[in-house]
């Protein structure tokens, strides 16, 4: 079979099977099952790829037909820039989580020799990401996951900062005795127990459950992080954490104590209130 004509088959298949962009998707399943890029396709209509070849991308559709999302089937997604390896046991990352590397940054380009640390490391993308942008941080990245901090650690030996980099098996900040930090970074799990079947199936049924929700009202992980960050952070420090839609009030009322100063709200690109950005007091 050429080019076209397989694109065709695996084009009917996902689009029969729900999936949004049956042929961009099927393009570049195809491209990574070749090792190529989507220009050789367009290219070369008359390239006949070899039986395993194709048994391998028929394998990849069926997967894709049964919503297992595409970036776990490639092993890869691009973030901050940077290509990173993900796998079930991590959350893929999202673009509008890239603020929260962009403001860790700035905040980090400030401090001589920062410290930083990230609550829930998962594939390491964030704090990774920090470490290549600001040469001169260094980072304890901390994760309940053992498989999770796997995956850190391989994207950190990739994009050689592993040496910049200290992994801990913990749950929030269980591990962490007398650090303290410049500043704190998270993308906690705070979607609510009662919004999870209404997510997409790729979503709700193939990325790790405990990274998503609490299994409560999904603020439960952020108010312990808010209220247990003053011991780790530096007068003056900073907390820099993803949040829900619509939890932008119940967030910034956490904050509400003689320790925290500076409190902000900011919006994503699309223009939802995404993420908090709050310093502690200096004494």
């Amino acid at each position: 079979m050429k080019i076209p004509d397989i694109l065709q088959e695996a084009s009917d298949i996902l689009l029969r099977n729900g999936v949004l962009e049956p042929r961009r998707e099927a393009s570049l399943l195809l491209a990574a099952t070749l090792q190529k890029n989507k220009t050789f396709l367009i290219a070369h209509p008359e390239y006949e790829p070899e039986k395993d070849e194709v048994s391998l991308f028929r394998s990849f559709i069926a997967r894709r037909a049964g919503r297992e999302p595409f970036h776990y089937i490639t092993g890869v997604k691009e973030f901050y820039g940077f290509d990173f390896e993900v796998s079930p046991d991590v959350l893929i990352p999202r673009p509008e989580t890239e603020m929260l590397v962009g403001n860790s940054i700035a905040i980090l380009h400030e401090r001589d020799r920062p410290g930083f640390c990230e609550v829930g490391i998962g594939s390491g993308c964030i704090s990774v990401s920090i470490l290549v942008k600001v040469e001169f941080a260094t980072a304890t990245g901390v994760d309940i996951s053992e498989k999770a901090l796997k995956i850190a650690k391989s994207n950190a030996e990739k994009h050689s900062v592993i040496d910049r980099l200290e992994l801990r098996h913990s749950d929030i900040f269980t591990a962490l005795s007398a650090e303290s930090f410049d500043l704190i970074v998270s993308n906690p799990p705070y979607i609510p127990k009662k919004d999870m079947p209404g997510l997409q199936r790729e979503v709700r049924d193939f990325e790790p459950h405990i990274a998503l929700s609490d299994d409560g009202d999904g603020l439960a992980k952020i108010d312990l992080i808010v209220r247990q960050s003053p011991k780790f952070l530096k007068p003056g420090g900073f907390l820099v954490m993803e949040m829900g839609i619509g939890q932008e009030t119940a967030v910034k009322a956490m904050f509400e104590n003689n320790n925290w100063e500076s409190v902000e709200i900011l919006p994503d690109f699309q223009g939802i209130p995404r993420m908090v950005r709050a310093r502690i007091r200096f004494n």
